[in-house]
């Protein structure tokens, strides 16, 4: 097991965080986090030395175009370097090769990649409560091969599935909006990536700037916000068919 890794994640809901942390910490025994769903993320430039997990959410089999803005900010420097593509039960398409090419393109040496699973953060009931007991053996397993590789010194870049050129992917055309019982609190504009929630008036969503990520939902202490329920009851409908199998977390090497 290593001293040391960093993670790095775009987790809107938490489901991309945990799964990228119970993958971390079987991979080193001290986990740092940098959060990439800060507005103003910190310039950091790693070194050969490090071991990086950088982590994202998948979006219509693509990662959010925020994410991708704000890995930019980092560069890798040769630092071995595991992608995690991490989605709700449907697939993960063009997600993980496209992260493998970013970070390729930052000067990150990714080793590994993986797919893994975390409850759907628009349709709950797919992909319900993972991470959960048998994924985190899987990705107990999963740390101990990388453990090895990292070990071994081996740097050999894996081969991931996924389509270039990406497909095509412009975002869900809806946002959540705040019904009459909102408080105007603002915790929902204090942390929505995108500042797409004016502090002033948090009952508002500016539907331009929104990802449809479900942070403001999903912080929302008296759950005044949601997608339109026709939009609920359309997704749900689409995303029927998968809920009877249970797909695995993948491991590339």
């Amino acid at each position: 097991m290593r001293d040391k890794i960093t993670v790095l994640h775009f987790s809107p809901t938490g489901g991309t965080r945990r799964a990228a942390l119970l993958l971390a910490g079987q991979i080193a025994s001290q986990v740092e986090e940098i959060d990439l769903m800060l507005a103003q993320p910190q310039k950091k430039a790693f070194t050969p030395q490090d071991v990086v997990l950088v982590a994202g959410p998948v979006y219509g089999g693509r990662l959010p175009g925020l994410m991708v803005e704000r890995l930019r900010y980092y560069t890798g420097g040769g630092a071995r370097t595991v992608s995690a593509a991490v989605y709700g039960g449907r697939a993960y398409e063009d997600a993980l090769v496209e992260l493998d090419d970013l970070l390729e393109a930052q000067g990150f040496c990714v080793i590994a990649g993986t797919a893994l699973l975390a409850e759907h953060s628009i349709a709950h009931t797919l992909a319900v409560g993972r991470p959960d007991a048998q994924d985190a053996a899987q990705l107990a397993g999963f740390g101990g091969r990388i453990a090895q590789k990292l070990e071994k010194g081996e740097t050999d870049v894996p081969q991931v599935p996924g389509n270039r050129p990406y497909r095509e992917w412009a975002g869900m055309p809806v946002a959540p909006m705040a019904s009459d019982i909102c408080v105007e609190c603002g915790e929902c504009a204090k942390v929505c990536p995108a500042q797409a929630i004016p502090l002033e008036n948090p009952s508002q969503t500016d539907k331009e700037r929104c990802i449809t990520c479900m942070r403001c939902v999903a912080v929302c202490p008296v759950k005044a916000r949601a997608l339109p329920v026709q939009v609920r009851d359309m997704l749900a409908q689409k995303l029927a068919p998968f809920m009877e199998r249970r797909p695995e977390n993948e491991l590339y090497l």
